[in-house]
């Protein structure tokens, strides 16, 4: 990288799909979204740590699928957003199923009650959100990021709206 238009031209090559090369190809995709990514997973999870593990795995399946994605960036979104689903999943799973200890006493720090309000919701609802509002994404990119049809993620986006309003508008 020489200049900033060499990076300019890595970005629209690495969004298209245009780099053949998948070492080459990973490697730029992971310069240029590795944050942004991170940011997106810990808004998901709530994890910083969750959060660097699931994109880290989401980078894996890129680097497998290099060959085969068509829009890499938009094939690292969806796959970051699918691991923390299965994330939710395997966390309610083992909630559910491990025996109920006596609650630790935690000390408060500041109190955040949006974001209180956010970790309540159900996970494709906080999906909905975030993906809408942080990553100013489209209903069709959203549907394709969660797996659903557009019109869920209108229904996801309204109703997790109207729970973030029962909290903050009391």
């Amino acid at each position: 990288m020489i200049s900033g238009v060499e990076t300019e031209r890595e970005r629209a090559a690495v969004d298209a799909g245009r780099i053949d090369d998948p070492h080459e190809g990973i490697t730029v995709l992971y310069r240029e979204r590795y944050a942004s990514m991170v940011r997106l997973a810990y808004l998901l999870t709530g994890s910083n740590e969750a959060a660097e593990e699931l994109v880290q795995d989401a980078f894996v399946k890129v680097h497998r699928r290099w060959d085969r994605a068509y829009e890499p960036a938009a094939y690292l979104r969806t796959a970051v957003v699918n691991n923390c689903r299965s994330w939710h999943r395997r966390r309610f799973l083992e909630r559910d199923r491990r025996p109920h200890a006596a609650p630790e006493a935690v000390e408060p720090s500041e109190p955040d009650h949006m974001w209180e309000a956010l970790g309540a919701l159900q996970p494709r609802q906080r999906a909905a959100l975030v993906l809408k509002f942080y990553e100013d994404l489209s209903e069709e990119q959203i549907a394709s990021a969660l797996g659903c049809r557009p019109g869920t993620v209108k229904s996801l986006v309204h109703r997790g709206l109207a729970e973030l309003r029962k909290v903050v508008e009391p």
